[in-house]
């Protein structure tokens, strides 16, 4: 591919990794990006929480609990995936070394909150269909930081929507240094990124792919993610039987996450990453439920009219718990 053609079939920006200011503070742009998109996340849910009959006291608790079980989750599920990496068990909870799981964060976030629903006296889908609409606008926010400091990239490609280096420190696991992003990966493979493109290398330095770039694993996501949310969001305009909102937002992101980590560079565990594991796991929990729903509801139509949800306007649901 020439430079001319390269430089129309890409896409790309300096990276990030740090908003700095003076010569002491700085603040971490994905950090920043994951806090915001968890406020706004937390300030719709108050919103349309009550509209499930849950209430906005009951949520402003469960979203606090949320955080402390994120922060739980999100680094618990990468240190199980990358124990190997850490050379002592300290290490296991140095987070401002960077390390988390957004899969881990939202299950430990539900999790932590599963037995406050029951004490509250709250269906779980009641919660988490409301929940779930806001999980989506939070991960379409969040991701925006990811693209800023350069993290999550992928194999080397050549189509248009290939990530180009521009220049900057990229995300761990790539140490950069004049011009060359290099990053060393399982089974001694090796990716390297310049301005002039991509290669990954396998142990013996044989070239196994090349590209004018990589894939940008978390721009797909966060595309993904804002598809999502425009959808559970229509979705929710109308009464439907509680939890297929939950079920519709673990299959359809089981599925992204598993698309998306199949480009990825992340360690694998026999054919797929952890990530992919937990996402195959839930997305056919999820559509085994659906289908099952569905037959249901085709045999006794009347029974499910009964266990109907409920949309914006509608009174709270009755449904499967």
């Amino acid at each position: 591919m020439t430079p001319s053609i390269a430089s129309l079939a890409s896409v790309g920006w300096p990276v990030l990794d740090r908003f700095r200011f003076g010569s002491r503070f700085a603040i971490s742009p994905h950090g920043l990006m994951i806090a915001v998109g968890f406020m706004v996340g937390a300030w719709l849910l108050g919103k349309l929480g009550p509209r499930r009959g849950v209430s906005v006291e009951h949520i402003n608790t469960m979203v606090l609990w949320a955080l402390v079980g994120a922060i739980i989750g999100s680094r618990l599920f990468y240190v199980i995936a990358h124990v190997s990496e850490f050379s002592s068990p300290i290490e296991w909870f140095e987070v401002w070394k960077g390390g988390i799981s957004l899969l881990g964060g939202i299950a430990g976030a539900i999790l932590i909150n599963v037995p406050r629903m029951r004490r509250y006296g709250y269906r779980f889908f009641q919660v988490m269909d409301p929940a779930v609409i806001c999980i989506a606008l939070g991960i379409g926010i969040g991701r925006l930081g990811d693209l800023i400091i350069g993290d999550h990239l992928g194999k080397p490609t050549s189509w248009f929507l290939a990530w180009t280096y521009h220049g900057g420190n990229l995300a761990p696991p790539f140490v950069c240094a004049n011009g060359l992003c290099e990053a060393q990966l399982q089974g001694g493979h090796v990716e390297t990124i310049t301005r002039a493109g991509a290669r990954l290398l396998d142990v013996h330095g044989h070239v196994i792919a090349t590209g004018v770039g990589v894939h940008q694993t978390a721009m797909y996501d966060m595309a993904l993610a804002w598809i999502l949310f425009a959808l559970l969001w229509t979705m929710n305009k109308r009464p439907r039987r509680e939890g297929v909102l939950t079920l519709t937002f673990g299959l359809y992101y089981g599925l992204c996450r598993l698309l998306e980590d199949s480009l990825r560079i992340d360690k694998r565990f026999g054919p797929f990453t952890g990530s992919q594991w937990t996402a195959l796991t839930v997305a056919t929990i999820c559509a085994v439920l659906l289908i099952g729903w569905a037959v249901q509801a085709h045999r006794h139509p009347d029974d499910d009219d009964a266990a109907g949800g409920s949309g914006d306007a509608a009174e709270p649901a009755v449904g499967a718990t």
